[in-house]
């Protein structure tokens, strides 16, 4: 593996990173929920209007065309500078690549510029109360009238459904195959009569989810992806571009935190001494930085095979595991570090600077998203060691 990169690519580094420098909004993100997602929608239109949104697009539908190499840069370069994500997350990485591999031309046109300048705003109808880990179990119902589907069922863990204009949808439309072979992918109005969200709040006191339900929900057969009973194939796409490249961006944010609990050990003292000079505490900390760079380096990996021509594959559950298993391991140490002041939430009096008890408490949801730790286990011992079902 060559861990160097080209001059080419270190010139599209220093550019962005020159870019950011130049448009980064001076003024942080404020902590009221609805506020910040407008601070973001703000963002997104300025990094659309520089070039800089769906940079893994190709040209000729807004993108750069960019490389992987490039998408990786990006992601990391992104969040070295601490920039927020787009508001339109969503229909930047999953929504739109899935409508470029498997829209009709009228879609694409239709809904491809407005995500990119977050004019419409995405959410996911995938998970359900009881078809979470098992998807392709989803119980709600699309029953053709006509020229429109009649939607009705329930919908949770929508991120963002609170704030979106639209939702790719699964629902089953044929009651008697199987499973995976009923279900049928829409893109929803999230103004049509018959929709109710509401937002469910986390321990962490956000409500970044909600349960979305539909009631006579009424849907145009044009919003259909695909084929009708086909939408399993389409919601694959969509999960793969879910589980890309976007992981190099957390490795650096995982860095970032880490750096900051060295700081804090460095400056803290505790029984007349720096925390840094406990013995346990040290071993700890050395354990953490070769982990973060093992995951690092696994990435490469992974980006090392894609440039080879080889697609990506069920070792991609080895990233997801490691780093979710890493990160809520890590933010239990830095809660260890503060002994007592790990009970303040930012904000009050005596709490240490920045976000620790949120992130701590915002940590056990990755194991969670994206397929739990316990399904990332039967995949990797199923399809690539090989072991017995």
């Amino acid at each position: 593996m060559d861990m160097t990169f080209s001059p080419e690519d270190e010139q599209y580094r220093l550019k962005l990173r020159a870019w950011l420098k130049e448009n980064m909004p001076t003024a942080e993100s404020p902590e009221e929920q609805d506020a910040a997602f407008a601070y973001r929608r703000v963002w997104q239109r300025k990094l659309y209007e520089g070039g800089w949104v769906g940079i893994h697009w190709p040209k000729e539908y807004g993108g750069q065309g960019a490389t992987l190499v490039q998408q990786a840069i990006y992601a990391q370069e992104m969040a070295q500078a601490r920039a927020s994500q787009p508001a339109n997350s969503l229909g930047i990485t999953i929504v739109g690549p899935t409508l470029i591999a498997h829209g009709s031309e009228e879609q694409k046109q239709r809904f491809i510029p407005k995500i990119l300048n977050a004019d419409e705003i995405w959410c996911q109808g995938f998970s359900e109360p009881n078809s979470g880990s098992d998807l392709a179990s989803l119980q709600t119902r699309a029953v053709l009238d006509g020229d429109e589907f009649v939607v009705n069922g329930q919908k949770i863990w929508t991120s963002l459904g609170q704030y979106a204009d639209w939702c790719i949808l699964l629902v089953r439309t044929d009651t008697n195959a199987p499973k995976h072979r009923g279900i049928t992918y829409l893109l929803v109005d999230m103004h049509s009569p018959g929709i109710t969200v509401k937002p469910l709040k986390q321990i962490t006191g956000h409500a970044e989810f909600n349960e979305t339900f539909f009631d006579n929900v009424r849907v145009p057969r044009q919003n259909v992806v695909g084929e009708i009973n086909e939408g399993w194939r389409i919601a694959m796409t969509t999960l793969t571009y879910e589980r890309g490249i976007s992981s190099l961006a957390t490795q650096v944010r995982i860095t970032q935190h880490l750096d900051a609990m060295i700081d804090y050990a460095r400056t803290t003292r505790h029984n007349g001494q720096s925390l840094s000079k406990d013995p346990v505490l040290r071993q700890a900390l050395a354990e953490a930085h070769i982990r973060v760079e093992i995951m690092l380096l696994n990435l490469y990996r992974g980006i090392t095979k894609r440039l080879r021509g080889q697609p990506p594959g069920p070792e991609a559950s080895l990233d997801k595991l490691y780093w979710s298993e890493l990160d809520k391991w890590l933010q239990e140490l830095g809660m260890t570090m503060q002994g007592p002041y790990a009970q303040l939430m930012h904000g009050s009096k005596y709490a240490i600077p920045g976000d620790w008890q949120y992130s701590f408490l915002r940590s056990r949801a990755g194991t969670i998203y994206s397929g739990t730790s316990e399904i990332q286990k039967n995949i990797i011992g199923e399809r690539v060691l090989g072991l017995p079902r």
